[in-house]
């Protein structure tokens, strides 16, 4: 038969058995009649000695246009090795985003997270990720929908960032399951937002008001109190802290097994010696910062935390702020970033270089005594005896 036409589909008789006409200007595009005398548009093609044969519309609901330009796509994708077919029954037969992260907080977290990060992981899964994404097939899952979910929380940019990162794990590990092809994580080419890294520390005014908020705070909840001034004299993590053991502390050192960056010492010092020597030890108990529970440490430090800063007139310091005053004391004292660094347990030395322009202090404090005693120096006329200063040449 020669070029197909709109017309020439319309005029086709059903018969008692189907029967295929084709196009001998594009070669693979045809229509398939049925008995009934319903047809529709095919591409057919040939692929290492077998047929592969790919529905494409029904004639009257796709436009012939359409179909042709439908088919011609087919038959190009078939001859470069796709196979349609094979790629609508992966789909079917593809779990939908909701089931795979079910298997990713199963499977994969447990094995090769950390306790503070598989709760990160959940709460994004469970409160942003499965609303969204959670009905869509995993192999349909596109850059459009992650796109969408990241830019509807854009209010929120370092939760859009976090977000954004745990579907891109779980699709890197779909890919690892052979749920999706190779190097088609959609999250790719999606551009996280900015940051702003907030840099909140103490100042001595304000220490004076959080020691006096510690001492009142004391009777209340001890343990809490033994973390907070802990986290202060060590620049340490909360979690380290929080769930720090006797058995960890050897002399003047806490050898961590564990910690966000792996096995990790931290120097103990005078006031953090004089916390640990007033810590009531609990017997049974192996922690350092003890909870209610026999055996166990505290797990809620935020609200001991809420009443020593609303006493303390610093309602807008986190606990994680504790660390920073450390790091920030020790970058203005003249310690140098590396040092810093290194007390802090930062892996990166990028990390430790927010704090580089505190740095600029001690250069500001020496600025301002050279040029006080030069400007005394000119103010002191007619003081005889007094010595020229040195001059070059």
């Amino acid at each position: 038969m020669p070029r197909l036409t709109k017309r020439q589909i319309d005029a086709l008789p059903a018969r008692e058995k189907e029967y295929f006409v084709w196009d001998d200007q594009l070669k693979g595009f045809g229509a398939r009649v049925y008995p009934n005398g319903g047809k529709r548009y095919v591409a057919q093609t040939f692929r290492r000695g077998k047929t592969i044969r790919v529905q494409i519309g029904r004639h009257g609901v796709l436009s012939f246009e359409e179909a042709k330009a439908h088919a011609r796509k087919i038959i190009a994708d078939i001859d470069e090795g796709r196979n349609p077919n094979e790629e609508k029954e992966a789909e079917r037969l593809s779990p939908t985003v909701a089931e795979l992260a079910d298997r990713f907080l199963k499977e994969y977290v447990p094995a090769h997270c950390k306790p503070r990060t598989r709760v990160e992981y959940r709460h994004a899964v469970e409160r942003y990720i499965m609303p969204a994404l959670g009905s869509i097939k995993v192999t349909a899952l596109g850059r459009d929908d992650v796109a969408a979910l990241h830019h509807e929380m854009r209010e929120k940019p370092y939760q859009a960032n976090r977000t954004l990162g745990v579907v891109s794990k779980m699709m890197n590990q779909a890919e690892a399951w052979g749920l999706r092809p190779d190097r088609s994580n959609p999250c790719y080419h999606v551009r996280k937002y900015k940051e702003k890294k907030r840099e909140r520390f103490l100042t001595t005014e304000e220490l004076a008001r959080l020691g006096k908020a510690l001492d009142e705070e004391e009777s209340f909840a001890p343990s809490a109190v033994t973390a907070f001034r802990l986290l202060l004299y060590t620049g340490a993590r909360l979690s380290e802290i929080q769930t720090l053991k006797w058995e960890h502390i050897r002399g003047h050192r806490i050898h961590l097994p564990d910690s966000k960056t792996g096995a990790k010492t931290i120097p103990l010092n005078g006031p953090a010696l004089e916390v640990l020597a007033e810590t009531k030890r609990i017997e049974g108990n192996p922690y350092v910062v003890t909870g209610t529970a026999d055996g166990a440490h505290l797990t809620d430090l935020q609200k001991p935390w809420r009443r020593v800063r609303k006493a303390a007139g610093l309602e807008d310091v986190r606990i994680h702020d504790l660390r920073h005053t450390f790091a920030s004391e020790a970058v203005m004292g003249g310690e140098s970033l590396p040092m810093v660094g290194r007390i802090l347990g930062h892996t990166q030395a990028q990390t430790t270089a927010r704090y580089a322009h505190l740095a600029d202090d001690p250069l500001q404090r020496a600025s301002e005594r050279i040029a006080s005693s030069l400007k005394q120096a000119m103010s002191d006329q007619g003081n005889e005896g007094t010595q020229p200063m040195a001059r070059d040449g």
